[in-house]
């Protein structure tokens, strides 16, 4: 059975749900900065504290003070907080994962002590040397729980599984289950999880990364590819008065003033995400090509440029929006590709991310 802390909450306080922090501490602190954040807030964790971002161990550290300060601080583990259980169960492929994946708490705590993993012979040595070092910040991680359940909700890093009995579900899929949201469950009360960013929802809808918010499913997607799409950002779910609503922070700094009205007749929406980059051209036009995608089995419209030829067919070569957007004279856009012809692909204030045509602005 998972380890789920139970807990009642005052429904007069605020509660806000952030998750997939992943070693980004300054844009956390803008996220708390923005939602003015209070200290009778309740605030959860919903995993993924460490790794993408370059301060997974200051990360830890505040998050750890911020809970030892406040009685309404919780977090959960995420399936990069426990990286470093590999370690303990000898599994010499965290070597690997190491010297691919610079950015790691685990490359941190060696860092912190002047180390490198070429010191180590032997996944034992490195198990011995995090737990002469590092027992409290590791202990303080594998002390939270899994899940946390409210009379409201349940949170949980990435799902649980389709079954009555939810709280049986192996704590391997709890921080490791692919796109929840698509999957169920049955438990009687909203799920809310992080884990699969929500823009990988959004292949026939307008392309944004924030929280996907279904209540007939009983799911709330929170993940906002922060550290992991270019668009990416960190998301704060809060509920208030019985009521959901959303703010969010990014790292996209180039803005532009929009000159003119526009609104768009197409009505193209979606997204090309992860991992369903292979596509057979339907029609190909100036500026963006009509192609199927063969897995979704969906039609969506991609920027010539993004799309690549070899010998085992046609791809769109990164995530994309495919979703062109409307805007009024005088809003303010972030630019994320100003580079190709026509078109400029830009993220609006309320978080969509489309194409605009160069005249625009």
């Amino acid at each position: 059975m998972l380890n789920i802390h139970k807990l009642n909450l005052d429904r007069n306080r605020r509660v806000v749900m952030v998750s997939d922090i992943h070693a980004n501490l300054s844009v956390f602190k803008r996220l708390l900065e923005k939602i003015h954040y209070r200290p009778d807030d309740y605030l959860f964790i919903i995993g993924d504290l460490c790794e993408k971002g370059l301060n997974s161990l200051e990360t830890v550290r505040y998050v750890k003070k911020m809970t030892e300060q406040s009685s309404n601080v919780f977090v959960t583990k995420g399936n990069c907080d426990v990286l470093y259980q590999y370690v303990f169960k000898g599994d010499e492929r965290i070597f690997n994962y190491m010297k691919v994946q610079q950015n790691s708490i685990l490359n941190e705590m060696l860092k912190e002590k002047e180390k490198t993993i070429e010191d180590f012979q032997t996944v034992q040595q490195l198990a011995q040397f995090y737990k002469s070092h590092f027992q409290e910040e590791l202990h303080w991680i594998e002390s939270m729980p899994v899940a946390i359940e409210t009379e409201e909700f349940i949170m949980i890093h990435a799902g649980i599984e389709d079954r009555p009995d939810w709280e049986n579900t192996e704590e391997n899929t709890a921080l490791s289950l692919d796109s929840f949201m698509d999957r169920g469950h049955e438990a009687k009360k909203p799920v809310i999880v992080g884990h699969w960013p929500s823009v990988n929802y959004r292949y026939n809808t307008e392309s944004s990364n924030n929280p996907m918010i279904d209540l007939e499913k009983n799911i709330i997607a929170i993940d906002g590819g922060n550290q992991i799409k270019r668009d990416g950002q960190l998301n704060a779910l809060i509920y208030e008065n019985d009521q959901f609503s959303f703010e969010f922070v990014d790292e996209l700094n180039e803005e532009i003033k929009v000159q003119k009205d526009y609104l768009d007749q197409t009505k193209r929406v979606g997204t090309v995400t992860y991992p369903n980059y292979e596509m057979s051209v339907v029609r190909k036009e100036p500026d963006f090509t009509l192609c199927h995608n063969k897995k979704l089995g969906y039609e969506q419209w991609v920027k010539n440029e993004y799309l690549v030829e070899n010998d085992k067919g046609v791809y769109c070569k990164m995530d994309l929006s495919t979703t062109f957007l409307s805007v009024n004279q005088g809003e303010i856009v972030k630019v994320l590709d100003d580079e190709q012809t026509g078109y400029l692909l830009v993220k609006k204030q309320d978080g969509s991310v489309g194409w605009l045509p160069r005249e625009v602005l």
